[in-house]
């Protein structure tokens, strides 16, 4: 039963998430149909991140995370992020695609922290590869319009569009009727308005969420520009020349690389992770990644197959860790609060990528794409000496199952 449910929910996530990068796969396209600069479009992804901060900000506040259902707001999210997102092929205006983006965004707030709400309630010993597991989809479900985009190079970007709100539908449907709650994680807990204060004071949780925030100061920046960075890159490389289309279209086959790359690495170090601790594995993987950006300048205007290794590379260890913040989360809250506790890691994690996605423009303007990279290094440098400290200070949670392995007992055996 929990690896069948981790299968479904997985499903459902790579589904619902596609609508995150939709538009900003299509976003050549859709910016020459709107006549949008260079700042405006960066607002294709900007208004998703502060549509989910401020939805993940809503939930937390609220303690809806935990007083309703995940699988509820699940599908809710899911439905109502498809209806926003196949807006923006009807939109008569670039301020209307923005304003439904971040609509977009406010929706999947309901997708992606219940989702691995959900996914630890069926698993402990083994809550990192679970969640590792989870959040690879997440990222192949991210990078999926890329690669619709290059497949479809030619076709009209709303098809692109319009096929991400389908899917996203289709998550809602796998998790209405198809999944079941776990039995380690409350699906539903009582209003609790000290919910939010009682997360912030745990150590353990604070620690966790600075290591997320590193994390994060690099993730969406690198998966939002590495296209262009790429573009760029082979359409001014000597040995590599392309014309600027092509260049365009090999950029978004780049970008699906980077990201769906880290899908793997995600698997990978959840198992690496209930092996050796989570904590440990996050902090290795913040510094290789940290590496790989210090490293960029050097693959700018370097052959094809010099940027795909860094890309690779790069794309595995970027994510890597993502999902054990998530376990550490919500290994270190009361059960009844794992939902707050992680929604509101996800808000203050991407309230930060707002601002990291904006200066890759600025510098990228100042000083040409090849160097836009190198600030972005700090983060994770930083992110790994907070878990470093976690690791070092902070024993870790008791896996103590008394009454939850009556419940696994009563349920029916894997398949």
């Amino acid at each position: 039963m929990p690896r069948r449910m981790l299968v479904l929910i997985a499903l459902a996530e790579f589904l619902g998430m596609t609508l995150w990068f939709s538009a900003t796969a299509a976003a050549p396209a859709v910016a020459a149909e709107f006549a949008m600069g260079v700042s405006v479009r960066a607002w294709l992804t900007m208004a998703v991140q502060a549509g989910f901060v401020g939805g993940t900000l809503l939930t937390a506040v609220t303690n809806a995370a935990d007083a309703i259902a995940a699988r509820r707001l699940f599908a809710a999210g899911c439905v109502i992020g498809a209806i926003t997102n196949a807006g923006v092929a009807l939109a008569p205006s670039a301020a209307v695609i923005i304003a439904l983006r971040f609509c977009t965004g406010a929706a999947l707030a309901w997708v992606y922290p219940p989702g691995m709400k959900i996914a630890a309630g069926w698993f402990l010993e083994r809550r990192g590869t679970a969640l590792g597991f989870i959040v690879g989809a997440v990222g192949v479900g991210s990078a999926f319009p890329h690669l619709l985009a290059w497949l479809g190079a030619g076709l009209p970007w709303r098809g692109i569009v319009t096929a991400s709100s389908a899917l996203a539908v289709g998550g809602a449907v796998i998790i209405t009727l198809a999944v079941r709650d776990g039995p380690h994680v409350s699906a539903s807990a009582p209003f609790d308005r000290h919910a939010l204060r009682m997360v912030l004071q745990n150590r353990g949780v604070r620690l966790a969420t600075f290591g997320y925030l590193g994390h994060m100061w690099e993730l969406y920046a690198m998966w939002t520009w590495i296209a262009a960075f790429a573009s760029t890159s082979l359409s001014r490389g000597a040995s590599t020349s392309l014309s600027a289309r092509a260049a365009t279209g090999t950029g978004s086959l780049v970008a699906f690389i980077a990201i769906a790359s880290g899908s793997v690495g995600c698997v990978l170090a959840g198992r690496w992770a209930d092996q050796w601790g989570k904590a440990r594995v996050a902090a290795a993987a913040m510094l290789a990644s940290a590496t790989c950006a210090a490293l960029s300048p050097l693959a700018f205007g370097a052959p094809f197959s010099a940027l795909l290794i860094l890309v690779i590379v790069w794309g595995f260890t970027i994510v890597a860790d993502s999902a054990q913040f998530s376990a550490l989360v919500a290994e270190h809250s009361p059960r009844t609060h794992v939902g707050t506790a992680l929604t509101l890691q996800t808000c203050a994690g991407f309230l930060l990528t707002m601002i990291s996605m904006r200066l890759v423009t600025q510098i990228s303007a100042a000083a040409g794409w090849k160097w836009a990279f190198v600030f972005l290094v700090p983060g994770p440098v930083l992110g790994a000496l907070a878990m470093k400290r976690l690791a070092s200070q902070l024993p870790a949670p008791s896996l103590q199952l008394p009454a939850s392995r009556e419940v696994q007992r009563k349920l029916p055996a894997d398949s």
